[in-house]
């Protein structure tokens, strides 16, 4: 019998700091400490939590948990939003070719995204066309929201961004949509966590509401889109929604109604809400073939080993099994069948390949 695969669909690689050329620090942009103990970037800095940040340590860290491969996606800080379009282009093209030589290097690993700016759409599509062609990158990583070039912040499913959904479409991509960046435009202090802890959860709703009421899940249909941290607040949200446009269809004159993506086969979530309820609601309302695993490793919000929450990789499905809420046959798809989806779509021999790589053959 085929042995089931652990594939983690959400995961977060820092370069060390030898790896990040000094442009980026020089410039303020991010860079990483010489004794690992900190990101940072001009007047902001976090903690390195894990070891796991650094890719020795998190091959050593997957071996432990018994996790076969891992989607890592871009770093959150390297979206480039505000940056002079100079600075935005070397560092998000140092962060793709990061990711491309991570997933050369470990293709049995491995799967990386790549990013590009919004704002920039001529740009981001030359982008696109390089990392998928020149680096063989297949997940695209994009903001919830972005600036624009005249300082306007703006949900990643605008219609300028058309011609990018369309090169997604084009080369059979999968997209990862990840929120950042609350506080440059959500008039609050930036205080007790916030932004990570309500502010993001809604970031993935207003990008969830447009990518549906733009129909882009049809639109597109070889665009599949993965929501980060299950797109939370838009499981608990949708009846309002739904009672807002058929109670207002003034305002969604043209645009297509909610309840046609629900359960779309091309609309994904990861696993990362934190709780049984969370993960029941996510389940009842896309089915659980829409559901596939993302630990947002080695981040403290992510499902890490921690004693004070008696936790570890994997944790949810193992309670949501003693909780019927999901089967067997279901937790085995979330970790793999349901990401190897996303990531290749209905392309059998892009899976096999995919398949075959885990298992390097």
């Amino acid at each position: 019998m085929k042995r089931k695969l652990r594939i983690n669909g959400h995961s977060h690689l820092l370069p060390y700091p030898e790896e990040i050329p000094q442009f980026m620090q020089d410039k303020g942009i991010f860079w990483v400490d010489k004794d690992r103990k900190f990101m940072l970037q001009k007047d902001w800095n976090r903690p390195i939590t894990d070891s796991s940040f650094f890719l020795d340590e998190k091959l050593a860290w997957m071996e432990r948990f018994k996790i076969d491969h891992a989607v890592v996606l871009n770093l959150s800080q390297l979206y480039g939003n505000g940056l002079r379009v100079e600075e935005m282009k070397q560092a998000l093209r140092f962060q793709n070719d990061f990711n491309a030589k991570v997933q050369r290097e470990n293709p049995s690993k491995f799967t990386c995204g790549f990013v590009v700016h919004p704002g920039f759409v001529r740009g981001a599509c030359w982008e696109i066309e390089r990392c998928v062609n020149e680096l063989g990158m297949q997940l695209l990583c994009l903001p919830t929201h972005y600036m624009d070039t005249i300082g306007t912040w703006r949900c990643i499913f605008d219609e300028e961004n058309e011609p990018i959904f369309e090169l997604a479409n084009k080369y059979n991509l999968a997209v990862e949509i990840h929120p950042y960046d609350g506080e440059k435009f959500i008039k609050l202090e930036n205080t007790s966590w916030r932004f990570h802890l309500i502010w993001m959860l809604a970031q993935c709703a207003d990008a969830y509401h447009f990518l549906t009421l733009n129909g882009y899940q049809d639109k597109y249909p070889n665009m599949r889109t993965c929501f980060a941290h299950g797109g939370q607040l838009a499981q608990i949200n949708l009846g309002r929604r739904i009672q807002g446009f058929d109670g207002r269809p003034d305002l969604f004159e043209g645009k297509s109604h909610p309840r046609k993506a629900v359960g779309h086969k091309n609309i994904f979530f990861d696993t990362l809400v934190h709780d049984t309820g969370g993960l029941q609601l996510l389940i009842k309302n896309q089915g659980s073939k829409q559901v596939l695993m993302g630990l947002d490793d080695p981040y403290p919000l992510g499902e890490m080993e921690s004693e004070k929450q008696s936790s570890y990789p994997g944790k949810i499905l193992d309670l949501a099994m003693e909780r019927n809420i999901i089967n067997e046959t279901e937790r085995d798809a979330i970790w793999e069948d349901n990401v190897i989806q996303w990531l290749c779509g209905d392309d059998e021999a892009a899976k096999q390949k995919l398949v075959n790589r885990i298992l390097g053959q």
